[in-house]
């Protein structure tokens, strides 16, 4: 093991120096050549990942590459990070960098206030995190006329530092203080000029950067946090949401982000009050012990306890508590954030039906339920509305009947809303009686964010003049032909897969779910020919203008025959280019290659192996008994970095081209029976399909217009600290009921009572 980091080190070392002597290496930004190094070094440590490794990826993105594409085609210069690593390292860096650009701001200041000592100077290089880059910058940061900078002005500093000496003095307090007495400066007798003293002292103390990051430690590992009910507000009823918060007091580092969310929610209500806790005597210790010195000189001993006292209660623990409570939300936001990216990416990666033609209906009651016809392409081709469940059950089922009849549709999907059960039994009632053809799916789809889409400016461009009721039975349809190419249309906030997800950082959680947009888009890849500007704008190297582009070009010139017609749209240039063309599809086109994940970068090297094997590249794609034949150790090329990671890639895709990631489409199968919630009852078991994840538990659709949630108590037969290691959204799943709560519409549910959960059984 000494032995591969000593190595890793000669490699980075090496990689290092190449960078300094390189001209062909230009950073962009804040990075300079030689600096890009040293925080490659920093980010590799933060993050526990080879040096070598983050180097080169910094490299790439500093050039232009995107994450999917680095993650791809990049293997051997990244030594194989994921995705997820490369996301890591690019969003680190900037960490690094913003700590860096700071540090330069800080030391700037200092110089130019004249303060800047050398030892200050090697305490501030020296400082690992921000918040210690603020304490020490805390004495000399400009600030508003606080009591202790009154007392400053007022000359009283020379006293107040010989209060903190705590030397051996001869003369008594008033000898000590009659000097500073001065009307003119509101210093009128000795007790204002020891007030003032005091306060000097206080703030003096509570700027001391080693008791700050003492107190820092404290409160992350004794602190308390205790939530109890607003003044006023105990007998509130909107406190009864709240109720099972109130009166709480637990270790503060160890409440769930989900608790921490729920609380602060409460607190800006005006209905909680918030507090971290710390108890007074281990604060009063360290502070005695930053601050105190043997043997103190009693003259002024008592000016000294009333500073100390002050500077706990009046600024350091006001301040201190409110940082840690600040990161305290900030960790609570990035679990939100993690768990709701988590989500996002399973529901991204439902199973598609695919391209077959569906009739789609958004159920309703008094409205009735508004019925599309969509081709394979999820074109629109008729549309109609049926009154089922308002006494026109009769003509519903004829007209149904025709209207499927004409579309010759091969599923019906049927949005889970208001009426979803009661018209999912309607149609399965026709297709019972042989009304419908025997073989056709009647599928349940979640209606989430179909609402927001149908009143979307996209969608009133796609369909202006249809009803925005029909709007949203075509994005149920196209959602069951393909989750992923609909979804993208929705803002994922929108979607309902979260947990808190409206009091977390809006910026942060918008960047973190567009880079799960971008992961799966890329991951399962599109048809360049069918893709909507939505879709292709998340592709690697393009976005929203080079998307619009292509569709441009595409209605003008036709569809593409080939990748490199790509090079035709305007504005489309060669790193765009060499970006996106491995994660667009084309199939039936002039080159097989096209329709795989193979880079056109690397089609030189699979004509090479096609014409070892004696055929041509089109013979080789998609036969798995010539592909078996390859051995990818022969095609190694260093000089053209191509690895045996890449080349392994090639093999797996020539075997089966552009593979979809995604599995196959399944049904939940609801029991007919159970349609509302007043139909359950503890004991029974039933199907249902996992809607959402959260810290404490999932969510499951069980057929009754309400989900019920399993707590992760309940998820397995063992310890489950995230309930995402257990299950995901989507997944199918038996559920026994626990418990029902009509008045509240609360159904307990449990999948360890039934059996093992699906990431067990795989």
């Amino acid at each position: 093991m000494e032995q591969g980091k000593a190595n890793e080190d000669h490699r980075f070392e090496g990689l290092r120096l190449r960078l300094r002597s390189s001209s062909s290496l230009v950073a962009s930004g804040p990075m300079t050549e030689l600096a890009l190094a040293d925080r490659a070094a920093w980010v590799a440590e933060a993050l526990n990942l080879p040096r070598v490794g983050v180097l080169r990826t910094l490299e790439l993105l500093d050039g232009g590459a995107t994450v999917p594409f680095i993650a791809r085609y990049r293997k051997e210069a990244t030594g194989g990070l994921d995705d997820a690593a490369i996301q890591k390292i690019s969003q680190q860096v900037k960490v690094v960098e913003a700590k860096e650009k700071r540090r330069a701001a800080i030391l700037s200041s200092l110089e130019v206030q004249g303060v800047l000592t050398p030892e200050l100077a090697a305490k501030i290089r020296g400082a690992g995190t921000l918040a210690l880059l603020e304490d020490l910058y805390l004495p000399y940061r400009p600030k508003r006329r606080t009591r202790g900078q009154l007392a400053r002005e007022r000359g009283l500093l020379p006293l107040a530092e010989l209060i903190l000496a705590q030397a051996p003095r001869a003369e008594g307090r008033e000898v000590l203080g009659r000097p500073y007495v001065d009307a003119e400066k509101e210093l009128p007798d000795l007790e204002a000029v020891f007030a003032g003293a005091r306060d000097l002292v206080a703030e003096l103390i509570a700027e001391r950067a080693e008791l700050r990051e003492e107190l820092r430690r404290l409160y992350a590992n004794k602190g308390e946090l205790v939530v109890a009910a607003a003044r006023g507000k105990s007998k509130a009823p909107e406190l009864e949401h709240y109720r099972d918060h109130v009166g709480r007091r637990e270790l503060a580092e160890r409440s769930p982000s989900h608790r921490i969310l729920a609380v602060e929610r409460g607190e800006a209500a005006g209905l909680l009050k918030v507090t971290v806790e710390l108890e007074p005597s281990a604060v009063e210790a360290i502070v005695r012990r930053q601050v105190v010195r043997p043997n103190p000189a009693p003259v002024l001993l008592a000016e000294l306890k009333l500073a100390m006292a002050d500077a706990i209660e009046r600024l350091l623990l006001p301040s201190m508590e409110s940082e840690y409570r600040r990161t305290l939300k900030a960790r609570a936001d990035q679990e939100a954030i993690r768990i709701f990216a988590t989500n996002l990416q399973a529901l991204l990666l439902a199973p598609p039906l695919g391209s077959a033609p569906v009739v789609a209906i958004d159920p309703g009651l008094r409205t009735g339920c508004k019925v599309v016809a969509l081709d394979a392409q999820g074109n629109l081709q008729g549309h109609c509305t049926i009154y089922p469940h308002t006494g026109g059950e009769a003509e519903a089922a004829v007209t149904l009947r025709k209207f499927l009849g004409q579309h010759r549709a091969g599923a019906v999907a049927i949005g889970n809303g208001t009426a979803g059960r009661e018209t999912e039994a309607f149609v399965a009632k026709l297709v019972k009686a042989e009304a419908l053809p025997a073989g056709l799916k009647v599928i349940s789809v979640s209606e989430a964010g179909a609402s927001v889409y149908s009143a979307s400016d996209l969608a009133r461009e796609e369909f202006p003049d249809l009803d925005v009721s029909l709007r949203g039975a075509v994005s149920i349809g196209r959602r069951l032909q393909d989750p992923l190419a609909e979804l993208v249309k929705i803002d994922p906030r929108s979607i309902g897969v979260g947990q808190y997800q409206h009091d977390v950082d809006q910026s942060e959680l918008g960047a973190a779910l567009d880079r799960v947009v971008e992961t799966v888009v890329n991951r399962v890849g599109v048809d360049l020919n069918t893709a909507s500007p939505t879709l292709l704008r998340y592709i690697a190297g393009l976005g929203p203008a080079l998307a619009k582009a292509i569709v441009e070009h595409r209605a003008v010139a036709g569809a593409f025959r080939s990748r490199a017609e790509l090079r035709k749209v305007p504005r489309l240039g060669a790193k765009a280019f060499e970006q996106c063309a491995g994660f667009l599809r084309i199939r039936g086109g002039s080159e097989p290659l096209d329709a795989s994940a193979v880079h056109p970068e690397r089609y030189g090297v699979v004509a090479r192996i096609a014409k070892d094997l004696g055929v041509g590249p089109g013979a080789l794609v998609g036969n798995l008994a010539l592909a078996e034949k390859v051995q990818p150790a022969r095609y190694v090329d260093p000089a053209a970095d191509l690895g045996l990671p890449t080349l392994v890639d090639i093999v797996e895709e020539l075997k089966k081209p552009g593979r979809d990631p995604r599995a196959e489409l399944s049904e939940v199968g609801f029991d007919p029976e159970i349609t509302a919630i007043e139909h359950l009852r503890p004991g029974i078991i039933l199907n249902g399909v996992v809607t959402n994840v959260a810290a404490f538990g999932a969510f499951v659709d069980v057929g009754v217009h309400q989900d019920g949630l399993v707590h992760v108590s309940e998820l397995a037969h063992r310890f489950v600290k995230d309930p995402a290691e257990v299950v995901t959204v989507g997944d199918r799943v038996k559920v026994k009921v626990l418990s029902v709560d009509l008045p509240r519409k609360r159904i307990g549910l449990s999948i360890k009572a039934v059996g093992p959960a699906p990431t067990e059984r795989r």
